[in-house]
């Protein structure tokens, strides 16, 4: 089986691809999804992220994400204690599922991860898709959609690594600044090459 990674930034527009990638028949595993589930009432993920960061469960006992996002996303300390908890229980998570599809015959695999480069998970890939936008289009688009002041999409871009500099890691480029029938053009190229590449 080959993997291939799907990153990109926060608002860059990486769900967008990765759900026209699926459209196209691209099997997609998410990386947001695989952390929500490590984090469900009764698992021990949950239960460890209670007991680091207090308060931030809600009445039903559920990860409050807005509570939790405000505590790590201005402190990379706090920060890396929670991805301490979080990335061994989501790469348990994404074994387990790449072994499922690989039994079913499936060729290949699209790891969708916002920190893929981040966290070096690209060096095991067989090729990298990065959905890119200007930094500027992103943070416009960041504050636009979570209604955020510019201190606060600043903070949340600080915390990851810059597109730009992301690009160099890049197998393929999908440029998410236009219009969605450009984006568009552009995954179908994309996952064409993939797919001749066997």
């Amino acid at each position: 089986m080959n993997l291939y990674g799907l990153t990109g930034g926060i608002a860059s527009g990486k769900s967008t691809v990765s759900r026209m990638l699926r459209e196209l028949g691209a099997q997609v595993l998410d990386a947001d999804v695989i952390a929500r589930e490590v984090v469900e009432p009764g698992t021990p993920g949950l239960q460890a992220v209670a007991e680091r960061f207090p308060g931030v469960l809600d009445a039903d006992g559920r990860l409050d994400r807005a509570k939790l996002g405000t505590r790590v996303f201005g402190d990379a300390k706090e920060r890396a204690a929670l991805n301490a908890i979080l990335h061994p229980l989501i790469g348990q998570q994404f074994l387990l599922r790449t072994q499922e599809l690989a039994e079913r015959g499936v060729e290949r695999v699209i790891y969708d991860a916002p920190l893929l480069i981040e966290n070096r998970l690209h060096e095991a890939m067989s090729g990298v898709v990065l959905v890119w936008v200007p930094r500027e289009v992103q943070k416009a688009r960041l504050m636009g959609r979570d209604g955020l002041d510019e201190a606060a999409a600043e903070a949340r871009l600080a915390a990851q690594l810059p597109l730009d500099e992301k690009r160099q890691h890049a197998t393929w480029l999908v440029d998410n600044s236009g219009d969605l029938g450009t984006t568009r053009a552009r995954v179908d190229e994309v996952w064409r090459a993939i797919v001749a590449r066997g």
